[in-house]
């Protein structure tokens, strides 16, 4: 696995060097030297820090913005983080389904929750980082990560890939051999395309909500099961 970064947002120093320790302790036990941790007092400072990590551990009580409202922040701007919220708040745990958390802990820290969390952290990192498919091009190929797919649209013979830096790539084949190439992130919400759960914002009147503020068409007919995938999906803290 690459170097991991993490960003730790807390305005309470005591709690943030408290989120670090159980890091540093877990990192040792697993025996992991290549990552780096980063820590914000405030959520303006940790959007402004421009920094791409791989998980933050959010905060909730915070001054404005506070952290459900970085976390909506983050994600309009296509951030793609494992958001943990750590809070002594227990009734905000449906609202951080709205901004896709990946965990939620509650403080102070339990280390067997911690732990537990951080297996599931790095499973996901590697699945993550380790999907790619090869397309053929023309004479030559190119190798696409799954998690740069934002959603795929098939017009006549073509596909074209729509990747979260605005680019498009196009070659031929079919949806149906498409579909069998990806994995369980991508749905079919249109027969015509298929979309990237990792960047569903909702779905409603027809049409698929993205975090760049793209919408793309639902079939009316697969609306509910996009809806009950993508709950699922965020239920199981994505692939």
């Amino acid at each position: 696995m690459n170097m991991i970064k993490f960003a730790i947002c807390d305005d309470e120093p005591r709690m943030a060097r408290a989120i670090a320790g159980h890091l540093a302790d877990y990192m040792e036990k697993r025996q992991i030297t290549a990552y780096s941790v980063s820590s914000f007092s405030g959520g303006r400072a940790l959007l402004e820090s421009g920094d791409g990590f791989d998980v933050i551990f959010l905060d909730i009580q915070m001054e404005q913005p506070d952290g459900m409202e970085t976390a909506g922040l983050l994600r309009q701007r296509g951030n793609r983080s494992l958001l943990i919220f750590v809070t002594v708040l227990k009734e905000c745990v449906f609202d951080a389904f709205q901004v896709e958390a990946y965990d939620y802990l509650l403080k102070p820290l339990d280390s067997v929750r911690f732990h537990q969390t951080m297996d599931r952290v790095l499973r996901s990192l590697e699945h993550r980082g380790a999907k790619e498919m090869v397309i053929q091009r023309g004479t030559g190929c190119e190798v696409v990560l799954l998690s740069d797919i934002v959603y795929c649209e098939v017009l006549g013979r073509k596909v074209y890939l729509h990747k979260q830096d605005g680019t498009v790539i196009d070659y031929y084949d079919k949806l149906e051999d498409l579909e069998r190439r990806v994995d369980g992130r991508f749905f079919k919400c249109h027969r015509s395309y298929l979309v990237n759960l990792d960047y569903v914002r909702g779905c409603q009147d027809g049409q698929v909500l993205l975090f760049q503020g793209e919408r793309i068409p639902a079939s009316r007919l697969r609306e509910r099961e996009l809806t009950q995938a993508l709950l699922r999906y965020m239920k199981e803290g994505g692939i």
